[in-house]
């Protein structure tokens, strides 16, 4: 049997979890994939999964290969890639998720600069403040704003988003500035439901500081924070990439410069490297060179 769509079978069956699914994903039957499991099993000489009557799991054997299965597959999927790429202008339409405020901000205006680039691609965008499940909802790009990632689910780094104490010019010329952390529990605190809530959390002098806070208004939404603190109802942790231009102009104002909120990783999710539509992939490469740039995201950028 082919040694790399063997290779491929294992991979599928390891990130979907069971024969059938990954049979499914593979479209060929549960039976084939058996056969191409023992043929690869064969080939190295050892027993790669326990399989019972309930679950998967990896033998040691097993998750020793994986690593290398997969760096097999990602090299055959990038010559596949690049001889393609040169050959075929890429088509069809994606299913995307991200969080509401980063679609506005950062994420649609990227699509459609990459449109311009590629007009036979299409774009179906789901904004939603919740981690979709990308299997259910045929999601084929998820992109996620966090420090915590799912291990199953295959992930690229594209940026940074770094976030800022801030509150608008009126709220402090009623209430004064705070200057110390201290001087926090005498304001009005707002807070994102799943970034900041019952607390905030600083990195000062190299350690990561939490502070208790007693909110006054909290939501699961970027957008309604921000305009409760542009309408003066307190102050709040926000991504820079959503309030930079506030900032600049002066409508927010940002608070305690030597106490960071912890930054959070932005990233690629997807389920799976494997038969990437070549749209995915160049969308991908286009968003990791649009949002790198190491320590500074292009939205933190003085021009």
């Amino acid at each position: 049997m082919d040694r790399l769509t063997a290779t491929r079978v294992f991979v599928t069956v390891v990130e979907q979890g069971s024969l059938t699914q990954a049979a499914d994903r593979l479209e060929m039957s549960t039976a084939m994939v058996s056969r191409y499991l023992a043929a690869m099993e064969a080939w190295l000489g050892a027993r790669l999964l326990h399989r019972t009557t309930r679950r998967l799991s990896l033998t040691e054997a097993g998750q020793s290969a994986l690593a290398s299965c997969r760096q097999l597959l990602d090299l055959s999927e990038d010559v596949a890639h690049q001889v393609g790429a040169a050959r075929r202008e890429p088509s069809g339409r994606l299913r995307i998720t991200c969080s509401p405020s980063f679609a506005e901000a950062q994420l649609a205006p990227a699509l459609i600069d990459f449109q311009r680039l590629h007009p036979q691609v299409g774009f179906s965008l789901t904004v939603a403040d919740r981690s979709v499940d990308l299997a259910a909802e045929g999601i084929d790009l998820a992109v996620r704003i966090t420090n915590t990632l799912e291990p199953t689910l295959i992930t690229r780094p594209l940026g940074v988003c770094r976030s800022v104490l801030c509150a608008s010019p009126g709220y402090l010329a009623e209430r004064g500035r705070p200057e110390t952390l201290e001087a926090l529990a005498a304001h009005r605190c707002l807070a994102h439901t799943f970034v900041s809530a019952a607390q905030y959390r600083f990195r000062h002098a190299g350690q990561v500081m939490e502070l208790p806070i007693t909110d006054v208004l909290s939501t699961n939404d970027a957008a309604v924070l921000r305009r409760a603190v542009l309408a003066g109802g307190g102050l709040a942790i926000l991504p820079t990439y959503f309030v930079g231009e506030d900032l600049r102009e002066g409508r927010l104002v940002g608070l305690l410069p030597d106490y960071e909120p912890e930054p959070l990783g932005v990233h690629a999710v997807f389920l799976s490297r494997q038969h990437q539509p070549l749209a995915l992939r160049l969308l991908v490469d286009f968003l990791a060179e649009r949002f790198g740039g190491g320590d500074t995201p292009p939205w933190d950028r003085v021009s």
